[in-house]
């Protein structure tokens, strides 16, 4: 029997936007490299693989060439499939095992909310070449927590524009390199953009896991619990982020584009 996997496109309402990936719905365990295999052939920033536990399912994330810790979008992208599929009944409690812990997904609204751990920075030194890998000539605070630098810059323009050196920036050791600022359009309250050359993502469109940085992050300097993000990708995407102590309800909306069996 084949393998049923689905392409979504999470932290969007519309096709061909957000960020793609891959959600793969195992029935029996599988080698890690097959797992690996799988990610790449899909060649989106992850593939997710969920198969049925005692409570709930487990799930692990891959980028083409790596399996992370942590991964928003692709959980974002799981629970949608498996409330889409009738795995979970409308109103079920998505209940995911993960290497970062018990990561859960309910449905409000047509939004699902995801709540994960908080992952806050500490000032941290800017690596030597990292403004230079960035592109940029002025970096108002450099922070890092357990996976990634974060990196705030002046504008929301200077977000917009930047064009990093994918190969300098891959010698920074790191998960990725999180770039933020403030935002004065109105239609959000900060926005960002996420590289992760060193994991084989050059730029995420869209990530849920990196605001489980930000949400705390900016929380603090705009004295607020619940916001609105923006990432300016090419692809975008729009996230909901409430605080809630040392967990971050990260929100987003999702849509199936593609749906197949792997025969292997």
């Amino acid at each position: 029997m084949g393998v049923t996997i689905v392409q979504v496109d999470a932290f969007t309402d519309k096709p061909f936007a957000g960020n793609p990936a891959g959600v793969c719905i195992l029935s029996e365990p599988r080698e890690d490299a097959w797992l690996q295999k799988v990610a790449a052939e899909m060649n989106v920033s992850e593939t997710a693989f969920i198969s049925k536990s005692k409570e709930g399912f487990d799930l692990r994330w891959f980028t083409p060439t790596v399996e992370v810790d942590l991964c928003g979008h692709a959980t974002l992208a799981s629970a949608h499939v498996l409330w889409g599929k009738g795995y979970l009944a409308p109103g079920e409690q998505a209940r995911f095992h993960t290497k970062s812990g018990l990561l859960t997904a309910d449905c409000r609204e047509g939004w699902i909310e995801m709540n994960f751990p908080a992952e806050p920075e500490k000032s941290a030194e800017a690596p030597a070449n990292l403004a230079k890998a960035l592109g940029i000539e002025t970096m108002l605070y450099t922070g890092k927590n357990r996976l990634d630098y974060l990196v705030e810059v002046p504008s929301e323009e200077t977000v917009r524009r930047m064009t990093p050196d994918f190969a300098l920036l891959s010698t920074i050791d790191a998960r990725g390199i999180i770039v933020t600022s403030r935002s004065v359009a109105g239609y959000c309250d900060f926005v960002s953009r996420f590289f992760a050359p060193r994991v084989g993502v050059n730029e995420d469109p869209v990530t849920g896991s990196s605001h489980c940085c930000l949400g705390p992050f900016w929380g603090k300097r705009l004295d607020k619990k619940e916001m609105i993000a923006r990432q300016l990708s090419a692809r975008g995407g729009a996230i909901r982020v409430r605080i809630g102590g040392d967990r971050v309800f990260i929100s987003g909306q999702a849509v199936t584009v593609m749906e197949g069996t792997l025969d292997v």
